[in-house]
């Protein structure tokens, strides 16, 4: 639903807006770096992988992302900062709760054969399959007249600035914490439906015992086989505190890489920015009397422990 929504190109030389309702944003190539290589790749997730490879020794220093997809034959790479996006979009007057999506030229690439104009010295138009700001000036007489952009250059796909909706977690953060969340809602309904068929089981068993075995309906003899099913369900809650404690960890600057559970331990990965977040991270971590361990060589923190 959110493509539906007005489509606006910004630029470096724009007035200040005044917006009253949610927009969405195309941002020309000064606002990333693109390169293109025909790789021998299948899927967009190994070539998201190796994207910050490609890019090495080419970006300003910043805390970059990558968007990649496949054009004819060959992958697109691009990278932008979306911290330094919000930091113009706010100084043209956005307020980022009204930036529904970002999109980049790049990515309607075809429609931009013939120029688009982009303030008053500038203009956007595609060369060689890349979208390029050239200067008015030198378009040829023919392409002095600009085309209108409107909703028709909206890509199917765009991002969303995670600042918008006041969220502390980062986009990429709160999509791998989705994925642990939606694997342990499996996984506990899985096992849950497992348990509920052995408990009826059991019961059934039991009770043709006790009508065997008068004896066995002592107090004692059926609270010992209670307690193996209280010890399952013990694990099983000290998962959950574990998952909710990794959760409440989490703030910006500070990643969660990995989280392994098992049926006696658990070992947690985080990748902080800096030596300031790890030391704060590593103060909260203490609060939940979890004994942190520096991962050599940079900034991370290692969380081990038995349920």
């Amino acid at each position: 639903m959110g493509n539906n929504k007005e489509l606006l190109l910004v630029h470096p030389s724009m007035k200040p807006v005044s917006l009253t309702e949610a927009v969405n944003v195309m941002l020309p190539p000064q606002f990333y770096t693109l390169k293109k290589e025909v790789l021998p790749l299948r899927y967009a997730y190994q070539a998201k992988k190796i994207a910050p490879s490609l890019f090495e020794g080419l970006l300003e220093a910043g805390d970059y992302e990558y968007m990649v997809w496949k054009e004819d034959e060959a992958w697109v790479f691009l990278a932008y900062d979306l911290e330094k996006i919000a930091a113009f979009l706010e100084s043209k007057g956005f307020a980022l709760e009204h930036v529904s999506k970002l999109f980049f030229a790049q990515q309607s690439v075809d429609l931009f054969e013939t120029p688009l104009l982009l303030g008053e010295d500038d203009a956007l138009v595609s060369l060689d399959g890349m979208v390029v700001v050239v200067p008015r000036g030198a378009l040829a007489d023919e392409h002095a007249s600009s085309q209108v952009f409107d909703n028709r250059f909206t890509p199917k796909k765009g991002i969303v600035l995670s600042g918008a909706y006041g969220s502390v977690l980062s986009l990429k953060q709160a999509s791998r914490l989705a994925a642990i969340f939606i694997l342990f809602a499996l996984m506990f309904f899985v096992e849950g439906s497992r348990y509920s068929d052995d408990s009826q089981a059991g019961e059934a068993k039991m009770q043709e015992l006790l009508s065997a075995y008068p004896a066995l309906q002592s107090t004692y003899t059926r609270e010992s086989i209670m307690t193996k099913y209280k010890a399952i369900d013990t694990a099983e809650r000290k998962k959950r505190e574990i998952v909710k404690m990794v959760s409440g960890m989490i703030f910006k600057g500070v990643t969660l890489s990995s989280l392994e559970i098992d049926a006696k331990s658990y070992k947690i990965h985080f990748t902080c920015k800096d030596a300031q977040v790890a030391k704060r991270l590593t103060l909260l971590a203490s609060k939940n009397n979890l004994k942190t361990s520096a991962v050599s060589g940079s900034h991370d923190l290692k969380i081990e422990g038995t349920l």
